[in-house]
């Protein structure tokens, strides 16, 4: 995406789905920024943080060492205070990201955040924007989502399709994994939409996303990923994102 007012913006995450949603947004109510992406903050250079105004880091999947993750950023947001620095925070990392990323700086949304809340951070900046989001502010509906969770079941095919969309497969590679038709999986995936009460392929990718979905479809372990989930899909150029 070619900038034409030079405005730069990053987008940092692992999950696929994510960076896909990220890029629809910025896409679609940012034309003018050019953009770049990285799965962690490691593979950011300094071309790409001397240029950049927004960066927007999904740091909702970060489990394993937070602490580590979250003091990196912190180090980078001390180095450059120019940027609009936007992070995806999940419940649990909620603690350690108010200690850590609080900065004038800096906007912490949810990861469950509605779409318009992202716009707003990003169209505000970082002088107008709010510190927290009240997404993530509201106490969390402890009793209604586990009353959510024990009447959602999902088949082992939705499970597979869904799980395999949320590591960025499309529907054609899905059916080629499965050795099933393409109109066999679309059928599976809008079945579990239907379960899951989702109206749209955006409220699918928010739910897959959010930290039900990726517990539900075990997008991220604390042991690590098992071995028939490992396999990276080759690029299929002829998938749009309406084809997930």
């Amino acid at each position: 995406m070619l900038s034409t007012n030079g405005k730069y913006g990053i987008i940092i995450s692992k999950l696929p789905v994510m960076q896909t949603g990220l890029t629809g947004i910025m896409t679609r109510h940012f034309p003018e920024y050019e953009l770049t992406y990285c799965r962690s903050q490691e593979e950011l250079t300094l071309l790409q943080l001397r240029r950049a105004d927004v960066v927007i880091a999904d740091i909702s999947g970060d489990y394993r060492n937070p602490r580590a993750t979250l003091e990196q950023y912190y180090s980078l947001l001390s180095q450059y205070r120019g940027i609009h620095w936007i992070f995806l925070v999940s419940r649990p990392l909620y603690p350690v990201a108010v200690e850590l990323l609080m900065r004038p700086e800096s906007t912490l949304l949810s990861d469950r955040e509605p779409i318009e809340g992202v716009i707003g951070a990003i169209r505000a900046g970082s002088e107008r924007a709010e510190r927290i989001s009240q997404t993530l502010l509201a106490p969390e509906p402890q009793d209604m989502e586990e009353g959510y969770e024990s009447c959602v079941l999902l088949t082992l095919s939705e499970r597979k399709v869904l799980r395999l969309i949320g590591k960025g497969w499309g529907i054609n590679q899905i059916a080629s994994l499965l050795q099933k038709s393409n109109k066999t999986v679309s059928a599976q995936k809008n079945s579990a939409m239907r379960r899951l009460a989702l109206r749209s392929n955006a409220e699918m990718y928010a739910w897959i996303n959010s930290t039900h979905g990726m517990r539900e479809l075990n997008l991220i372990s604390a042991y690590g990923e098992p071995e028939e989930w490992k396999r990276t899909p080759q690029r299929d150029t002829s998938l749009s994102s309406k084809s997930a």
